[in-house]
């Protein structure tokens, strides 16, 4: 097989960002750039597809962001909603009321895919251990029937396709879990948002994942983690949020996993698929991000990307 170039090799594959390569992880927070200034250097660094991050951060009426996007040559791939459905029933109308709003604007923005984030059992800003870090199986049996639920009135709402996102510190984190869940869901109704970077924290391969799973990969997130930061990490129980801190999500290709061969394998599925690049940086400096953001933009065209 002769090496990916920047001539389509990777035809399938589209590359976009998010708020979190500029360090935003909260609707508003003071150590956070301005939305404004996120979409100006998000365009400037070669980029035409986004996710919303977290919701209220980019504006939320829908006209505003289509101008706002429109005007800077920018298009919506995904909404981010948080969930914590392994709760049971009891916690279905307050899921669904946060979100219906980020759905409404995600379809409204011509996006197609809702990205849906697991609940941590430990606060990823203090560290706080809010539940045990396993589940039981009446718990497993609620986060997959509700996943499910999930996906089938998301679909039938708004026409957006739900793809979960494995993360570190919350239940759907490794091999195993993501396997279970995977197993224990439908594939007409829940697909999978694998964040290369989260699984590689959480010890998992993401080639493996894809050749095992690729009917069930529905959504990529590109990040890298540095293994010596990680092993320190692992060595001190160190919760995601300080990790990342620390420097554990690092700029590619200077970590792993190695990204040429996931996307190489992401190809061979035949599939449309969109590829975000989301380098966890919270917090960090303002004019940190958009140097790294065009070396990774530089780097993925090499690719083929």
């Amino acid at each position: 097989m002769t090496s990916l170039s920047p001539q389509g090799s990777l035809s399938r594959i589209r590359i976009g960002s998010a708020p979190d390569s500029w360090g935003v992880w909260f609707p508003d927070d003071p150590r956070q750039v301005p939305w404004q200034r996120f979409l100006d250097e998000v365009a400037e660094s070669g980029y035409e597809w986004i996710e919303l991050g977290p919701y209220g951060y980019l504006p939320s009426d829908p006209a505003v962001l289509a101008e706002e996007t429109g005007r800077r040559g920018l298009k919506v791939s995904a909404g981010t909603v948080f969930t914590g459905l392994h709760h049971g029933p009891d916690v279905w109308d307050r899921t669904w009321a946060h979100v219906s709003d980020i759905a409404a604007l995600t379809r409204a923005m011509g996006a197609s895919h809702l990205v849906v984030i697991p609940s941590f059992w430990r606060d990823d800003k203090t560290g706080e251990v809010l539940e045990p870090d396993t589940l039981t199986a009446a718990q497993w049996r609620h986060l997959t029937r509700l996943t499910e639920r999930l996906g089938r009135e998301v679909r039938e709402r708004y026409g957006l396709e739900i793809v979960v996102h494995p993360h570190a510190d919350t239940h759907i984190d490794s091999e195993e879990n993501v396997a279970r869940f995977l197993d224990g869901t439908d594939a007409d109704l829940v697909s999978l948002c694998l964040d290369t970077g989260h699984y590689a924290y959480c010890g998992g391969d993401s080639v493996k994942l894809i050749e095992t799973y690729g009917e069930r990969i529905g959504y990529l997130h590109l990040k890298q983690v540095d293994p010596e930061i990680l092993a320190e990490v692992r060595a001190n129980g160190m919760p995601f949020g300080p990790a990342v801190a620390k420097g554990v999500m690092c700029e590619p290709p200077g970590g792993v996993p190695a990204l040429e061969p996931v996307l190489a394998a992401a190809q061979k599925l035949d599939v449309d698929l969109f590829a975000i690049v989301e380098q966890d940086m919270y917090p960090c400096e303002p004019d940190k991000p958009l140097p790294i953001a065009q070396r990774t933009r530089a780097f993925l065209r090499s690719c083929g990307a």
